[in-house]
């Protein structure tokens, strides 16, 4: 091609402006070429939905108790409620009187043996590794000798353990899933909850609230919130707390000695939750082995976690007696031994070492004035309800406070207090259909924080 044609060929770019084009010598002239007409399209972009991604599943059937379960359990529903109203309220101050945690700090007796134990682990000949599953000897001994003294209880009877709910959970393991149970109404959600899980129950029934194959033993202020044990049907296994989550109400000796004869009449178990045990003011038995024959016919869990703020370092116990035997005479507390020693490894040594400090003299003292602070702010919490005309029950012999709200929903009012007073409580409907018109107020808090919180309760319901 000559030079002529290839200027005629070239279009309008010019080598001196582009950028892209490196410089030539040649003098290059624009000229304008004309190109065949075309016809032009119109391209239309359509965005086509991808297909979507289908999950993996494995061939596992999901556990069909689980499906029963109803919505989340109680307290981190709370949490979650709480958390929604501080993302909605960032400026707020917030003041929770609703999940039962401690908020006092852990005496200092108590916790130094703690830190000494944890550094001892340091050192040669401090170390330990895995312990006895039942517990340290020394402080099933002490647990013992400080609850059950003169009731014929003893260090083997004892199981220490990570907390009193773990060991419902496994109470339930050894009880299996024919059985069938019984609990207060209302009552701690851990008990109803596990027997779900467990297969013990049958489908929730909407319309009373309630699992079906479950005996709900009302508890109201009506019967002194002590079951009639006359209409309440046979079960193999009767759950019972006192002091009372949520209402505070305590059974008295003549109450507990009609349960122990009832469960005896019928050939059940009776699992009881003695949690609160030392806030009890009134002249209450503290322990269900106070009543005799109890030994045939019960077992008995509680915790640290109330007493000495523990609720972190988690800690507690079962008593299962020698006497308490099977229908066919094989010993309950066997079966626990090997449930334990299957699923659990001992509680920690450092917690262990904080337990057997906290049965000190000093740290029973300790455990007192902490408790006697919370029961302070329990008297506070009920003077204030009491002032604004309500019915409130509890409160003496527990740190929970249990306000009545006839006629209204419980959730509705958790929600009113939340949204107007930025309070946290727990709505009593969420401890079965019996709480339903009820608020547990909770006296874990600090001084200053009970104190604000009783002036916006009066600030609303004045």
């Amino acid at each position: 091609m000559s030079l002529i044609q290839h200027q005629l060929l070239s279009t309008s770019i010019s080598s001196s402006n582009s950028a892209f084009i490196a410089k030539t010598n040649f003098n290059l002239r624009t000229q304008n070429v004309s190109l065949p007409a075309r016809n032009i399209g119109i391209c239309k972009c359509v965005a086509t939905p991808q297909a979507e991604k289908t999950a993996y599943k494995t061939k596992v059937s999901r556990n069909e108790n689980m499906g029963k379960l109803q919505a989340g359990y109680l307290f981190p529903e709370v949490a979650r409620r709480k958390a929604a109203h501080m993302l909605k309220y960032p400026d707020a101050q917030v003041i929770s009187l609703g999940i039962g945690d401690t908020t006092e700090p852990i005496p200092e007796v108590i916790a130094s043996a703690m830190a000494k134990r944890s550094h001892e682990l340091s050192t040669l000949e401090g170390y330990s590794g895995y312990g006895a599953e039942q517990g340290e000897k020394q402080l099933r001994a002490a647990i013992a000798r400080t609850f059950y003294d003169n009731l014929d209880i003893e260090e083997g009877d004892i199981f220490v353990s990570d907390g009193a709910k773990c060991d419902i959970s496994r109470l339930q393991v050894v009880f299996g899933s024919s059985v069938t149970m019984a609990v207060q109404d209302p009552s701690y959600p851990a008990y109803v909850d596990s027997s779900v899980i467990m297969g013990q129950t049958g489908q929730f029934q909407k319309a009373i609230e309630q699992f079906a194959k479950i005996e709900y033993m009302k508890c109201t202020p009506e019967n002194g919130f002590f079951p009639d044990l006359s209409n309440t049907s046979h079960t193999d296994i009767i759950f019972f707390c006192s002091p009372n989550n949520p209402t505070g109400s305590a059974a008295s000796r003549e109450q507990l000695t009609r349960l122990v004869q009832f469960a005896k009449a019928n050939g059940s178990i009776i699992v009881y939750d003695s949690a609160y045990a030392l806030y009890m003011s009134d002249d209450n038995p503290r322990s269900i082995f106070e009543i005799p024959g109890a030994k045939e016919v019960a077992i008995e869990t509680s915790s640290f976690s109330k007493y000495a703020g523990f609720t972190g370092v988690r800690l507690g116990w079962t008593v299962i007696p020698k006497e308490l035997l099977f229908s066919d005479g094989f010993p309950v507390a066997k079966d626990f031994n090997r449930i334990v020693c299957t699923c659990f490894n001992g509680a920690s040594n450092i917690a262990q070492a904080g337990g057997l400090a906290c049965l000190s003299p000093e740290g029973l003292k300790a455990m007192r004035d902490v408790i006697g602070f919370y029961k302070e702010n329990t008297e506070i919490i009920m003077d204030t309800f009491n002032s604004l005309g309500f019915k409130v029950y509890g409160g003496k012999n527990a740190p929970y406070v249990w306000v009545h709200f006839p006629g209204q929903s419980s959730w509705d009012v958790f929600a009113e207090i939340l949204e107007k007073t930025h309070i946290v409580t727990t709505p009593g409907s969420g401890f079965g259909p019996g709480g339903e018109g009820f608020v547990r107020v909770s006296a874990f808090g600090h001084r200053k924080n009970v104190l604000e919180a009783c002036r916006r309760f009066k600030e609303l319901y004045k």
